[in-house]
């Protein structure tokens, strides 16, 4: 007979806040000790399993309602000599008495136990087993701090000890039974992994699968926080939902682990977006910040997968989960079944509205309540800057400079095309994503993604001396002074602390949760038309993520709106790279006239200059060249559906021809190819020999050429040659220019970049190697222009 109690709806359940011993860990931690727990159960019950018939009985008579004549009321039998709480372990069991009277009712324990006369063996074991799951509960009971969950524990502690008295099945009694939402997120899991990397190839999916493997394995184990814990945490939040939530996994997920007499689920089988969207952030960051912790343990096959791929996965799958218009979460996702694409309808929908961006002054009122909230409406604009100042500048908005109509280019693709090819592309935010692991993708895309989601916020602030101050914004230039102060020790402190409270300086500052995590200090020249930026840094446990790269677009931004385009800094070493990145050379576009006696000038370190283009939406940069890559795919798409007619194959070269013109391919011109009519070709095959000599040499010659003398060995680059499908060298061109391969300067131009290419794809940015290949290239093209082979 199958028996229930009422669970009541949005209660939490067991294993809580994780105070009883043997239950699982703080909420967002992995749930090693409801494993320890369970084991320690599992131990118990299989010795009492194995006691004798008596003894079995003995403990099954204590959760037994008397049976004697008379309508006794003894709900368990009570022994007249009950054992030391703890238990002696030298203590000797005494043999089991059915006449031993119950201290309760006075009747024996026979009298208790007779409906067990003739159960089987197999039934009393499985009522041992609620047995112990009865006495582990009790003890969470006592022992729980947080009152909702004492509550539904002793709910739960009822339920089977009603099972015990009356040989039932303990069943919860809910509104809903499982699944609770569909998809369930095992399955929206599988449609993102189809969804983004199918076309990929099987190694690199079967990458994919693994870290979609490892991340559902992380949800089955992670410990949800109770719902006065989120409630403090986010006090907007859905919290009867999330209450709802977390009591279905509590009592049909968690407490299962540890108490095997009530049916387990996993949590990705039975829940959805729901309850992933409101665990995601958090467990996110805490997965992360372990990663980074725990590096140096990991194993070297693990460190790659786990530290580099891992992250960039969770971000994709991050703007899956809260975008309202991603087709994995639809029940009508077809490609994970039928491998076929997703059903367009499921795709386009109206794109999402960027977080604008708010600068202030110190005499700004900010609204503590708006700070680090999702919706951006109620924040106040400053009150020293008119409010259209700022708003990010949407694509539509005029921009300073900008000329009435752009004039034609020949060649340009018809804008009746363009628009109709843009109808059939979905939105930017369901444009298919840059490969996980290519080293290409945008590097402000999580940034972009946090910003929208109101994770991050950025403010331009600076300090006043006529007004009276806001304290939020000394607490944020307090906290900006930190930050410099920590990420570059080698600027003196009270430097620092100066130039960030001069009220002639302002800050870009980047906050997250309430607090300062990285900005950029600059000064304004309006009358000499650039800004000085003096301090730029992220803390260091937040890099990484592309807050640099955001934060400096914001700033390109706010210096548009204020006509003013040039940037100067002066870097140390540590900060060239970064500045590169950021569109920075040595290359100054400000007249030294403009600049001297007005910048401050730092030993040892180098003048970088930055020339802005007004016509640039730099924070929205990256999105708009994803799709214009996406509309020339379409362009592509079209124009090879167009061409029908097919030709036969070369057969020239079997004939003993080495070479023709490319014009003379059959079907060339048809494709749109013309001749670039671009470069001196040599015809003379000696003089172009000679030629092509002297610059080999030359470039053999070159400081910087090491890497690249000779062919790369198996032992020095394990899988180079797995990445890396056409190799070259500069002693296989040696060999190549020798037997007279080189009939034409393209074919070795093209070899000596395939160098270059080569070590740029194999290897980090950072990396010497990658710093060789760009110093070479540039002096090969220095080389070739001086030779006439191309124009200057």
């Amino acid at each position: 007979m199958a028996e229930s109690a009422g669970i009541q709806q949005g209660s939490p359940a067991v294993g809580a806040a994780g105070s009883v011993p043997a239950a699982p860990g703080a909420a967002g931690t992995e749930g090693s000790g409801a494993a320890v727990g369970s084991a320690r159960i599992a131990v118990k019950k299989a010795q009492l399993r194995s006691s004798p018939r008596p003894k079995k009985l003995e403990k099954l008579g204590v959760y037994s309602s008397c049976k004697a004549e008379g309508a006794c009321k003894c709900n368990g039998w009570k022994s007249q000599n009950p054992p030391p709480t703890p238990p002696r372990t030298d203590q000797q069991s005494n043999a089991v008495n059915l006449q031993e009277p119950c201290r309760s009712c006075s009747h024996t324990l026979g009298d208790h136990v007779t409906h067990l006369e003739n159960v089987s063996e197999e039934e009393m074991n499985r009522l041992l087993g609620i047995v112990l799951d009865v006495e582990y509960l009790y003890t969470c009971v006592h022992k729980e701090e947080d009152a909702d969950t004492k509550q539904v524990y002793f709910s739960l502690f009822k339920l089977l000890r009603k099972s015990i008295l009356q040989m039932g099945k303990p069943m919860l009694e809910a509104q809903e039974s499982p699944p609770f939402e569909k998809p369930s997120i095992e399955q929206g899991v599988n449609n993102f992994v189809q969804y983004k990397f199918s076309h990929l190839p099987s190694k690199e999916r079967q990458t994919i699968m693994e870290l979609a493997k490892m991340f559902l394995n992380q949800i089955n184990y992670w410990q949800l926080e109770t719902p006065s814990q989120r409630r403090q945490r986010v006090p907007t939040d859905d919290a009867a939902g999330y209450k709802a939530n977390y009591t279905r996994w509590l009592c049909y997920c968690n407490v299962p682990q540890f108490c095997d007499s009530l049916p387990r689920y996993e949590t990705t089988q039975i829940f959805g977006r729901t309850l992933l969207r409101s665990v995601f952030t958090v467990m996110r960051k805490q997965l992360l910040e372990q990663a980074r912790q725990e590096k140096d343990k990991l194993p070297p096959e693990k460190r790659t997968l786990i530290l580099t791929h891992f992250p960039k996965f969770l971000s994709m799958l991050e703007e899956e989960v809260y975008s309202h218009s991603s087709p994995i979460w639809s029940q009508e996702f077809l490609a994970g079944a039928s491998g076929g694409q997703v059903p367009i309808h499921t795709v386009i929908s109206a794109p999402p509205v960027a977080r604008p961006l708010y600068y202030s002054n110190s005499p700004v009122s900010v609204d503590p309540s708006s700070c680090g909230s999702v919706s951006p409406a109620r924040k106040t604009a400053s009150v020293l800057e008119p409010s259209p100042v700022g708003e990010k500048r949407k694509p539509s908005d005029p921009l300073p400079h900008e000329e009435n109509k752009k004039p034609r280019v020949v060649g340009d693709i018809p804008i009746d095309l363009i628009n109709e090819v843009m109808a059939t592309i979905t939105d930017p935010a369901a444009i298919p994503e840059t490969s996980l692991l290519s080293a290409h993708s945008a590097r402000d895309e999580a940034a972009r993604l946090e910003e929208r989601r109101g994770v991050i916020e950025f403010h331009v602030i600076g300090n006043s001396l006529n007004q009276k101050p806001n304290k939020r914004i000394l607490m944020w230039l307090v906290g900006l002074q930190n930050v410099f102060s920590h990420q570059l020790p080698r600027m003196p402190k009270e430097y620092i602390t100066r130039l960030v409270f001069d009220p002639k300086h302002k800050t870009l500052s980047l906050i997250k949760d309430g607090r300062v995590i990285g900005g950029v200090c600059f000064r304004m020249f309006p009358s000499q038309g650039f800004t000085e930026i003096v301090f730029c840094a992220v803390t260091s446990n937040e890099q990484v993520k592309g807050y640099g790269t955001h934060l400096m677009n914001h700033l390109k931004e706010y210096h548009i709106k204020h006509e003013i385009l040039n940037f100067l800094t002066y870097a140390d070493e540590y900060a060239i790279g970064y500045f590169k990145k950021q569109g920075f050379s040595k290359d100054i576009k400000v007249p030294k006239a403009k600049y001297v006696g007005y910048i401050k000038d730092y030993e040892g370190a180098t003048l970088m200059g930055c020339e802005l283009n007004p016509s640039i939406p730099y924070t929205e940069f990256s999105v708009i060249i994803k799709k214009q890559k996406e509309i020339i795919k379409k362009l592509i798409e079209r124009k090879q559906a167009q061409i029908r007619k097919v030709y036969p194959g070369l057969s020239c070269f079997k004939e003993g021809v080495r070479q023709i013109p490319i014009e003379s391919i059959p079907g060339i011109r048809e494709t749109g190819w013309k001749p670039m009519g671009k470069g001196k070709e040599l015809k003379d095959p000696d003089q172009l020999y000679s030629t092509l000599k002297t610059i080999l040499q030359h470039v053999k010659s070159h400081q910087n050429a090491w890497p690249f003398m000779e062919p790369v060995k198996k032992t020095e680059a394990p899988g180079y040659y797995q990445v890396i499908r056409f190799p070259m060298d500069l002693k296989t061109m040696s060999e190549r220019l020798k037997s007279r391969y080189y009939t034409t300067r393209k074919l070795f131009m093209a070899d000596m970049q395939r160098i270059f290419t080569n070590c740029r794809e194999y290897n980090p940015p950072e990396s010497e190697y990658y710093k060789c290949a760009n110093l070479l290239e540039k002096f090969f093209y220095t080389k070739i222009k001086e030779a006439g082979l191309i124009e200057k």
